[in-house]
């Protein structure tokens, strides 16, 4: 929790944070239903979600502790039509739970991420509230986006979420090869996201991704730890 042929919505092609307008590069047709082969196991080299593999992500925001667990779970689900992998994501704060997330995920022949959608349960005081953000390709005019480019470089942009009014995620790679130390280490084969969303003006994120382990920074955590 991101090449727009048609605009699915005018916001979606547009950086109200600035004047120039978002330019995706990569178009997520190939992620279309109708553009299979899909395969639910994730072996791109920038998020290898083999099942069982976990990322356990720490940091602070606003003096709370923050701690973000990344499962890719022995689980599938069915999204318009495609069998894709289901990678939860559990995060709390000051060890209360905040967020549980099933996300659904495909990969094409080429190796490409695709991202079919989300189920979302948000909670307070250890019970649901809502479940705001939650969407599925096919479902109220949503289809799936880019999570992950085959060969991810600098420049390149595309849309992760395509789901006008409830998620409308957007990515721009802006670097590669930088050397970034997190509690589990120092890396230097990364690639660094900028993400914004039309939804949220003026809003950006942060995340890098290194080769061969995935995730080790998701703006204010770090990674922490990685199973197996």
């Amino acid at each position: 929790m991101i090449v727009v042929a048609l605009c699915y919505a005018l916001a979606a092609c547009q950086d109200s944070s600035g004047p120039e307008p978002f330019k995706p590069t990569l178009d997520e047709a190939i992620c279309a239903p109708t553009a299979g082969p899909f395969s639910s196991t994730i072996t791109n080299p920038y998020f290898p979600a083999a099942v069982g593999n976990q990322w356990v992500l720490d940091g602070t925001d606003q003096g709370k502790a923050v701690n973000l667990q990344i499962t890719s779970l022995n689980a599938t689900e069915v999204v318009a039509g495609v069998t894709t992998r289901v990678v939860e994501e559990r995060e709390t704060v000051d060890g209360e739970l905040l967020e549980v997330s099933r996300n659904f995920f495909a990969q094409t022949q080429d190796g490409t991420v695709c991202y079919y959608g989300e189920d979302v349960d948000i909670y307070s005081g250890g019970v649901v509230t809502s479940h705001d953000g939650q969407w599925r390709a096919g479902v109220g005019g949503a289809s799936p986006g880019i999570l992950m480019p085959a060969n991810p470089a600098p420049g390149q942009a595309f849309v992760q979420e395509i789901a006008p009014g409830v998620a409308q995620d957007r990515v721009e790679i802006i670097a590669a090869g930088e050397s970034v130390t997190v509690p589990f280490g120092t890396f230097t084969s990364t690639i660094r996201f900028r993400e914004t969303t039309p939804l949220e003006p003026g809003v950006k994120s942060t995340k890098v991704y290194v080769q061969s382990l995935g995730p080790i920074v998701d703006d204010e955590v770090r990674l922490t730890g990685k199973t197996p």
